[in-house]
């Protein structure tokens, strides 16, 4: 069992600062050794004018005719059902999705076309239905390249593709509702992302709060609260609590334990498209005519390649993860082997990373060439060694 793996998974991969923060929180939770996976859903989600115009549309019906459940998420297409994957697939997950979006780049439908349809209890944006079969085929192709590449079963959505505006309102809102819905210029301009989001599937069906207030535990069966922590609750798991306590299990930490219900609210499933729940965005590629945050840290070099921006020289950290990086984005800046790393110890945080007062022993550069990494094997470094020991 590896931890690295779940905290990597369990943090979408951002880099290690996140997956190092992530396991340390987590050094208590009692379910840190359990090797279940984690679910994942592939969504199509808007950006751009179009996505500005839902954003506004969200903030303006909560405000008018209060909470539905379309509020719980960010506007999108579902193109799948939730599937499992083993950590220790996750990566080539992301390969096979980021396979296929390169096979359709240029061949997505573009604009969208959208038609709006209202119903007593639902307001949505359907797609049209010849395109609809387009994207389909795009998310048959993803789960064919998933169940090759990760081994796992995808079932493409068989059901009408649509965003959802709003659904679960009351029905005196319902007209007000729609002259919002209507309002929505579904023919500006939009690029589709191909998000991969993830979920702990043990709090699948959890309610979502949102600490408010700071608690320090009185007794050993009460949790800790920290203001902007979540607390994930199952109406099942209220037996053994008291009048105005609640039990509930923290996503920060993963420990659970009895908390005061007035120091917490109800909270979205996703906040301003970080979510909460599906913790994990691994990969955004845009499939429509022009490209999109990627979360590949060579394809970080790639936009700087783009944007023209010229690198002359780079100094990084003798650390392992810090060479990686500088690697990789030269690789995305078409710079690998031209431009060299300056391996500088002074970058180095080693009084953060490592206890006491001496300096780790780093991979020599000599060893990192033989491993193909373009730097100076003789390079003069700028902070003496004896100064920064």
């Amino acid at each position: 069992f590896c931890y690295r793996l779940k905290a990597l998974v369990s943090t979408g991969g951002r880099n290690v600062q996140a997956s190092c923060d992530w396991l340390f929180s987590h050094v208590d939770d009692p379910f840190l050794d359990d090797p279940l996976p984690r679910e994942y859903v592939l969504y199509l989600k808007p950006s751009g004018p179009l996505l500005n115009q839902l954003s506004n549309f969200w903030q303006q019906s909560r405000i008018t005719c209060g909470k539905n459940k379309a509020h719980n998420i960010f506007p999108h297409i579902t193109l799948c059902q939730f599937f499992m994957c083993a950590d220790s697939k996750v990566d080539v997950l992301c390969e096979a999705l980021q396979a296929v979006v390169g096979q359709w780049r240029g061949r997505f439908p573009s604009p969208l076309p959208l038609e709006f349809y209202s119903s007593s209890n639902f307001i949505g944006l359907f797609v049209e239905e010849k395109v609809a079969e387009v994207i389909k085929s795009f998310a048959a192709d993803f789960a064919t390249e998933a169940a090759s590449k990760a081994d796992v079963h995808v079932e493409p959505h068989k059901k009408q593709l649509h965003v959802t505006l709003a659904y679960h309102f009351q029905s005196n809102h319902l007209a007000s509702l729609e002259q919002l819905a209507k309002g929505v210029d579904i023919t500006l301009g939009c690029d589709w992302q191909a998000v991969l989001l993830s979920r702990d599937i043990r709090f699948a069906n959890h309610e979502t709060l949102r600490v408010m207030y700071p608690y320090v535990p009185q007794n050993d069966d009460e949790l800790e609260l920290v203001p902007g922590d979540f607390i994930f609750m199952s109406s099942t798991e209220q037996a053994t609590a008291s009048e105005g306590w609640v039990y509930g299990t923290s996503m920060s930490t993963g420990l659970s334990g009895l908390l005061p219900e007035n120091y917490v609210n109800r909270a979205d499933e996703f906040l301003h498209n970080n979510a909460i729940k599906y913790e994990v965005c691994h990969f955004c590629f845009a499939i429509g005519p022009s490209m999109c945050l990627l979360c590949v840290i060579c394809f970080t070099g790639e936009a700087l390649l783009e944007s023209h921006t010229v690198v002359d020289f780079v100094y990084c950290s003798p650390s392992l993860r810090c060479v990686q990086t500088a690697y990789n984005i030269l690789k995305g800046l078409q710079k690998d082997g031209k431009t060299k790393i300056r391996v500088e110890p002074g970058l180095f945080e080693w009084t953060k990373w490592v206890p006491g007062t001496s300096l780790p022993a780093w991979i020599p550069p000599a060893d990192l060439a033989a491993a193909n990494i373009s730097l100076f094997i003789v390079y003069e470094i700028v902070l003496c060694l004896l100064l920064i020991s």
